[in-house]
């Protein structure tokens, strides 16, 4: 007895830290995603991204035709975070799938998708099943919950748990590809949409987008700062409201979930995971701690884990359920 307890301490001891994930089968160097909208409409820049340090890269959400977006300015600095009112614009399906056609990193390439309705989902996503061998894309993404784009997301009722479980199940008679419903912290009823959208066809569900809409007004000017005068917010502000909706959807579903919203330190990320979450989505952090925020943050969630003994991401997930 006396010589297996001192080999299982020995076991202890040597067993490294590992905080690597896998995202429908997809290995992943640690639980990090980079969030659609902060980069990803060009390949160099998610290569970049991934470079330093994501552990998986999402594209910037994509419609069926090209789309200029709002007016300028599209995003500001706040006290508390960032204002941002870009309006999808992207150069649509034809230029996403020429401009990332032959994915060649290891990190896991998740695409995002944007529609009026779930038929230009379902369109989107019959074209990414055509083109995922070349793509090498390991999931889609369905952005349900843009809270400043009138025609969709929020504004148009995609967050509603049935518009939600109406697209997911639309975009999954069109793929075999993973598919990520994208949530919003902004309209009540996200755990029935997660239920619904899990019953539909979702593989995981990404809990969530930037809350609002908010305003700033210029004072000198007595004018909207933002060109579409008011936008989503995004950082430390809004994570208080995405961990709670983590852990309301944890113990609703059984497929894996991405928390999104003010993850900026790896403390940020390991309370996202206590929350529930199997990943943690990361974007505002690339704008205030720069193109290393993930290696800085994942340095900051094996620093914390080594002081406290912990080996493995498993032992962290919902564990504040428990």
């Amino acid at each position: 007895m006396t010589f297996i307890m001192v080999e299982m301490e020995i076991q202890m001891v040597i067993m490294p830290l590992d905080i690597s994930r896998k995202l429908f089968g997809k290995r992943m160097k640690n639980p990090l995603i980079l969030a659609s909208g902060v980069l990803g409409v060009a390949k160099a820049g998610l290569e970049s991204v991934a470079e330093n340090g994501a552990g998986a890269v999402t594209t910037k959400s994509l419609s069926l035709e090209p789309r200029r977006g709002h007016e300028s300015p599209v995003i500001i600095e706040t006290e508390c975070g960032l204002l941002n009112a870009v309006g999808y614009s992207n150069p649509g399906i034809e230029g996403v799938i020429s401009e990332f056609t032959g994915w060649k990193r290891d990190e896991p390439l998740i695409v995002s998708i944007v529609g009026k309705d779930e038929k230009e989902f379902a369109q989107l996503a019959a074209r990414l099943e055509q083109n995922k061998k070349t793509l090498n894309c390991t999931a889609i993404e369905l952005a349900l919950s843009c809270p400043h784009t009138p025609g969709y997301g929020v504004m148009a009722g995609q967050a509603d748990p049935k518009a939600a479980e109406k697209i997911t199940r639309a975009v999954r008679s069109e793929t075999r590809l993973p598919i990520i419903a994208k949530l919003s912290p902004s309209v009540p009823g996200e755990v029935e949409a997660a239920k619904l959208a899990e019953r539909a066809g979702a593989s995981a569900i990404n809990m969530g987008n930037s809350l609002g809409p908010g305003m700033r007004i210029d004072i000198n000017r007595g004018r909207p700062v933002l060109g579409f005068r008011m936008g989503g917010m995004s950082g430390p502000a809004i994570r208080p409201i995405a961990v709670r909706c983590v852990y309301d959807i944890y113990d609703a579903v059984n497929i894996p979930v991405i928390g999104t919203g003010g993850v900026n330190t790896g403390q940020d990320a390991i309370e996202m995971m206590m929350a529930g979450a199997s990943f943690a989505g990361v974007g505002s952090a690339v704008y205030f701690r720069g193109p290393g925020a993930f290696r800085k943050i994942e340095g900051e969630m094996r620093a914390w884990m080594k002081e406290r003994g912990y080996k493995r991401l498993d032992d962290l997930v919902g564990v504040a359920h428990e």
